[in-house]
């Protein structure tokens, strides 16, 4: 969801157009959702409103100096790119895929790829396109990694 909302930001921050952007703002309202029905069925209701004026003085603070912004954005894409490897790392050392789909991996891979399309057409935005190659390679990478460890396992 910070990810999201750094991504969302940014975009607004450098006045980019909105198609660019557009999928964003549902992506987060969904999250919202889903984190609020989480602390609703835990009990944790009282902590809706922490996570919300978290979420909502970050949102203005990540534009209160340029660098922040761009330093949040290049966190954002080592943030992803951290969790795409530890879903590596569990497949090398699992050497399953068990329920992982491949067809969600690759997915994301082609959605990565258009976007660099998009992105190189409408902003050129160095960061955006740093961010969205380096989920290409990855989401390509893990797409791999299981159908690799599919095919052995219904060979064995």
């Amino acid at each position: 969801l910070f990810s999201f909302l750094v991504f969302l930001r940014y975009q607004i921050y450098y006045g980019y157009p909105l198609q660019t952007y557009l999928e964003y703002p549902i992506i987060i309202a969904q999250d919202v959702i889903l984190l609020l029905f989480i602390l609703r069925f835990s009990g944790n209701t009282k902590r809706a409103l922490f996570y919300a004026v978290t979420f909502w003085g970050g949102w203005y603070m990540l534009t209160l100096q340029k660098w922040i912004i761009d330093l949040a954005m290049n966190l954002c894409t080592l943030i992803s790119a951290a969790s795409k490897l530890a879903q590596l790392r569990c497949l090398w050392q699992t050497k399953d895929s068990g329920q992982v789909s491949a067809l969600t991996w690759s997915m994301s891979a082609y959605t990565c790829a258009t976007r660099i399309l998009t992105t190189v057409m409408t902003t050129n935005d160095l960061a955006v396109l740093i961010r969205f190659i380096t989920m290409l390679i990855l989401n390509i990478w893990v797409t791999a990694t299981v159908l690799h460890y599919r095919k052995a396992k219904k060979t064995d």
